[in-house]
């Protein structure tokens, strides 16, 4: 997908595989649309980073469909699965069916129970994918393995209290997404995602590119977010910004681009009211 996270393209490029890129942009509302041409590896990130787009099952089925057609290999991550509200959106590619011939599953604890750095997750190799013992051979191959402590820290968000804990984070998160899209509405900007995930994808002002909006931000607001153009070439002219952060923080932020705006000549009238 592009946008995508970048892992996927540098990993891909660093292996010598040929690049299949799928525009996600406003005309498609972000969502991916089936390649022409045969895909060996097909990766999805849903809910997405950095759009914040989701797909519904039959959106998903689609991708499987594909997938099972043209004896393909989905690499699902579904970091950001926790994120979900929409009851109709999959929290996992195998509620799909068809889904364990062709898909892999990559969770992490990082979104959810803030391991980030920690760097602890699992991947969901389905037999029927017949390719277990190649993903053991190449773990073992590449892999040192995750530390005790962090292995113990894991199986603590399994424990009631780690549930709880989780669970409240989440909700925490959530609303400040909503905080953040529902203020960059209100002042006039245009912003996707933020509902099912922690990223609000918000389009630039006044045609401004991905860099130009960030240095304005940075440096006549104080606030900081991601260009777009950072994710892939489809992401120009877009910003992303994080829920994860503290929610006076975010409110701050979101009166700094108010008034940033209202003080500078490049002020659209809709964007200071």
């Amino acid at each position: 997908m592009d946008p995508s996270y970048p892992a996927y393209m540098d990993s891909s490029l660093m292996a010598g595989r040929e690049i299949i890129s799928i525009p996600c942009t406003i005309s498609n509302a972000f969502v991916p649309e089936l390649p022409r041409q045969k895909a060996d590896i097909i990766y999805l990130c849903l809910p997405n980073n950095p759009t914040g787009i989701v797909l519904h099952r039959d959106e998903l089925q689609r991708w499987v469909n594909y997938a099972l057609e043209n004896h393909s290999i989905i690499i699902f991550d579904a970091a950001y699965e926790a994120y979900i509200s929409d009851s109709d959106i999959p929290h996992s590619i195998y509620e799909i069916d068809g889904a364990k011939q062709v898909a892999i599953e990559v969770r992490s604890f990082s979104k959810s129970a803030g391991f980030t750095a920690v760097r602890c997750g699992y991947t969901v190799v389905p037999k029927e994918t017949g390719l277990q013992a190649m993903w053991m051979r190449r773990q073992c191959t590449k892999y040192n393995g995750t530390s005790y402590v962090a292995q113990r820290a894991a199986m603590a968000t399994f424990t009631p209290a780690g549930k709880r804990g989780i669970n409240a984070n989440l909700a925490y998160y959530k609303r400040t997404a909503q905080i953040i899209a529902g203020g960059l509405t209100a002042l006039g900007y245009e912003v996707y995602g933020g509902e099912n995930a922690p990223y609000i994808w918000c389009k630039t002002p006044d045609n401004m590119t991905s860099w130009d909006f960030f240095d304005f931000l940075l440096n006549e607001c104080q606030v900081l977010c991601t260009p777009g153009v950072g994710f892939g070439p489809s992401g120009e002219g877009f910003v992303r910004f994080s829920a994860f952060s503290q929610r006076e923080d975010s409110e701050e932020a979101l009166l700094r681009i108010k008034n940033g705006f209202r003080e500078t000549l490049c002020v659209r009238p809709n964007l200071s009211r």
